[in-house]
């Protein structure tokens, strides 16, 4: 080993607490940086190399049925930007019914609604389907289902009751369409028998069929595009509004961006990237932060040494070299240990986002794991770099004869430290914390070093509190009715938005309580508030493709509502409340209007509010029971669960006991249950990486100031012995170096509270943003005075427990072993 290498890991081993805060700091930094530009990578690659490969629509254009003809639709085709286009293609909702028993579901059981699309074959210069397993459907009475909505598999047969005939329909194929165009796929005759349009036909208006019946109003054309420029939403934005400008007004009816569809494949994994990125920025700018401290503290106190070295043949450029790999050696290793834990972070999230698009799990990209190492490595040179040429300036003979404390105290005081030690014995307090307190202003540089050191550690704990508090009130209010004290269940197999009940077969279904008594007997138990009763059916919605959830709300339900982002709750009938997810996918806005439609009947809903929730999918359409009646659903559009809220003070059990003992006496088949909301896994993840990702630069920022304080003590060695041959005692040395740091913890921490909250409301958006949806303003406001005064106070105890360390090693040391030290 050359001279060089001997003195940098001489170097390194003797400084063990600053090489392991280096390693520390640049291990945090790699791997938030790491795993945040992996996700915003690699979280998109599954879909956009699917997307490519079976040349996904970038909007898929709906037209009315009754209106639209065929060569009306094929022009769009040559409308201003538009690259490619297929169809028109038949679309309808049907509810099948399974004719068969399968591993999955017993015959007899309704599934829910499904976009059906009649299609001559899986090919075509836009939107080619994916054949999982068997054969794209080539005569009539067989159907492709989509593998991800339909759980069935080759061999099974479907009815869909609905149709003219109630035909029976043999399932040949699972398929797969990347920006999901439809559930199911059928012939184009198919589906044109299905809808009761004659074969031959492609338009439908004023067309019946031989048995002159009127054909399904529920079905309309399709037609697929993909853009030369579809990068934006503004993009494919003007692309639509080409294509409806090529069309008569009202003939296009709704359209579906690939960018919605995306947004939504991918939207768990993209919600941890701006957290991550702040983490990440916060990362780096404590690391070359840090490092500055230690390689100037190591040059500060080794002075003599470099004399030394010079005086051994050393040249300046060597010693430059020396400290900056002394930094970039620890540097080094974090930097590889980042890379490996930001790699086995994103492994699990980076699955989920390959499973969606049935593409193989993907890794962070390598040109990543290369570019934010060197990017951090690169950022630790030139923070030690300052120094290490502060190292090579120094001459020779000043080096070596200089002593460490006398060029500190004659130099580093100043005029501002020589008034603030003259006044220090006047403060009203110990003159052990007077001259801890005074000690700031004899090392202005210093001390605004660990200022800055606290204030990224108490900006770090600020921004962390504040998400928890924000993923906190998410978590409780994610799901609908969460709000509710007690539930109860009026029977009929009701299950939660998204999810069909599917009875075993032989098993017999439930039957369900009378709601109006169950309303009664709330009504008459003592500690009841307040209650609301939901249904819920699932019905096919305009514009959005497949199966959609509707709960609807009979009674006062504003206080069990979930947050509304914009807009208003609902008020009467005929109204309805979505997410803003729905919204895009839909392509509507708060104040358009929606059609439902189930087993041919149709009614229209007005948006009047945008809500916040993540049931179902965030997928809901939110309404009152009257649009389920009026979609006839009979019997389904009563309530099945009564949502109950208890006066303050009610003892929960007792009241569960009286109410179910009212319900069996009144002889009403219900049963009523505590408000049990689930956990988001998703949320969980976050929580405990933010948890891990904080304490690391909490520790780091720590580490920060412990290395200051044993920078400033081994400076006031030769002081502290006079301080101890006066009479100063070792409680007296402790509370001296802790105080020194403290007041300036203490305004560190005063002045980072703000800019912590300032950096949470401006991340808390953008994971909104990720999954397509606004967070409420309420989830954002999180931070009370009370928390705030704590978060301040933060910055106090983070400088204090930095210095607990260094201010023991200072009370132990003996009196003439400090006066001898220079």
């Amino acid at each position: 080993m050359s001279a060089l290498g001997r003195v940098v890991r001489a170097g390194v081993g003797r400084r063990r607490v600053q090489t392991v805060v280096m390693v520390l700091t640049t291990l945090m930094a790699v791997t938030a940086s790491v795993l945040a530009a992996g996700l915003l990578v690699a979280a998109r690659a599954p879909f956009e190399r699917a997307f490519a490969e079976q040349r996904g629509a970038h909007l898929v254009g709906q037209f009315d049925g009754a209106r639209a003809s065929a060569a009306e639709m094929k022009a769009t085709a040559q409308a201003e930007g538009v690259a490619a286009a297929a169809g028109p293609f038949l679309s309808l909702s049907v509810r099948p019914r399974t004719a068969s028993q399968s591993e999955f579901v017993p015959t007899g059981v309704d599934l829910p609604p499904l976009t059906l699309v009649g299609r001559a074959d899986a090919a075509g210069p836009v939107d080619r389907i994916e054949l999982v397993e068997g054969a794209w459907p080539s005569r009539a009475g067989q159907i492709a289902v989509d593998e991800s909505e339909v759980p069935v598999r080759p061999g099974a047969r479907l009815t869909i009751p609905d149709a003219p005939g109630g035909p029976t329909l043999t399932v040949v194929g699972v398929a797969r369409s990347v920006t999901g165009t439809a559930d199911a796929w059928v012939t184009p005759d198919q589906a044109k028998a299905l809808a009761g349009v004659p074969t031959g036909a492609t338009d439908a208006a004023g067309a019946t069929d031989a048995a002159g019946a009127t054909p399904r109003a529920s079905y309309s054309y399709e037609m697929y595009y993909r853009f030369h420029d579809a990068r934006t939403a503004a993009d494919v934005a003007a692309g639509r509004a080409a294509v409806a400008g090529a069309v008569p007004e009202g003939v296009m009816t709704g359209a579906r961006s690939y960018l919605t569809v995306k947004q939504e494949q991918t939207a768990n994994a993209m919600a941890f990237v701006p957290f991550l990125v702040a983490f990440g920025g916060l990362g780096l700018f404590l690391s070359v932060l840090v490092i500055g401290i230690v390689v100037g503290g190591a040059v500060g106190a080794a002075t003599r040494r470099i004399g030394v070295l010079k005086a051994l043949g050393f040249t300046p450029g060597q010693v430059v070299r020396a400290y900056v790999a002394q930094a970039f050696v620890p540097a080094a290793v974090g930097c590889a240990l980042g890379v490996g834990l930001g790699n086995a972070l994103a492994v699990p999230v980076l699955a989920e986002a390959g499973d969606v698009v049935g593409a193989p799990t993907t890794t962070v990209p390598l040109w990543i794991d290369v570019v934010v190492p060197v990017g951090a490595l690169v950022l630790v040179a030139g923070a030690a770099l300052v120094p290490a040429l502060r190292a090579g300036r120094l001459r020779t003979v000043e080096a070596i004869t200089v002593g460490r404390t006398a060029g500190e105290t004659g130099r580093g005081a100043g005029r501002l430290g020589r008034l603030a030690a003259r006044f220090a014995p006047r403060v009203p307090l110990p003159r052990a914390v007077g001259l801890g307190l005074a000690y700031p202003f004899a090392r202005p540089g210093r001390s605004l070093v660990a200022a800055a050191a606290v204030g990224f550690g108490a900006v770090s704990v600020t921004f962390a509190v504040g998400l928890a508090l924000t993923l906190g009130a998410v978590q409780e209010g994610r799901l609908l009715n969460s709000a509710a004290d007690v539930v109860v269940e009026t029977g009929g197999g009701q299950g939660p938005p998204g999810a069909d009940v599917v009875r075993a077969g032989g098993e017999e279904e439930e039957v369900r309580a009378d709601p109006g008594a169950v309303a009664d007997a709330l009504r008459a138990q003592e500690g009841t508030a307040r209650f609301y009763g939901t249904a819920q059916a699932q019905v096919a919605a305009s514009g959005v493709t497949g199966a959609t959830t509707v709960v609807a709300y009979e009674g006062d339900s504003a206080w069990g509502a979930p947050q509304i982002v914009s807009g208003r709750w609902l008020d009467g009938a005929g109204e309805a409340v979505v997410t803003e997810r729905f919204l895009d996918a839909a392509g509507i806005a708060v104040g358009d209007t929606v059609t439902l439609t189930d087993d041919g009947r149709r009614t229209t809903v007005r948006i009047v509010g945008a809500a916040f929730f993540t049931e179902g999918g965030s997928m809901a359409l939110l309404t009152s029971t009257t649009t389920l009646a009026d979609l006839g659903l009979g019997a389904d559009a009563r309530p099945g669960q009564f949502h109950v809220r208890t006066e303050p003070g009610t003892d929960p059990a007792r009241y569960l006991d009286s109410l179910n003992g009212a319900l069996r006496a009144a002889g009403v088949g219900a049963v009523a249950r505590t408000g049990t909301p689930g956990t988001s896994g998703v949320i969980v993840a976050m929580d405990a990486l933010i948890g891990m990702l904080t304490l690391m630069l909490v520790v780091v920022a720590g580490l920060g100031v412990l290395n200051t304080v044993v920078l400033d003590t081994r400076d006031r060695v030769r002081d502290l012995g006079v301080l101890k041959a006066l009479g100063m005692t070792p409680r007296q040395t402790v509370a001296m170096v802790v105080t020194s740091v403290a007041g300036v913890g203490l305004l560190a921490g005063v002045v980072a509270v703000p800019v912590g909250v300032a950096l949470h409301h401006a991340v808390t958006p953008l994971m909104g943003d990720a999954i397509g949806m606004s967070v409420p303003a309420a989830d954002i406001a999180v931070y009370d005075p009370p928390v705030l005064v704590l978060l301040a106070l933060g910055g106090l105890v983070l400088a204090v427990t930095g210095a607990l360390l260094p201010a023991g090693w200072a009370a132990r040391a003996g009196t003439a072993t400090a006066l001898r030290t220079e």
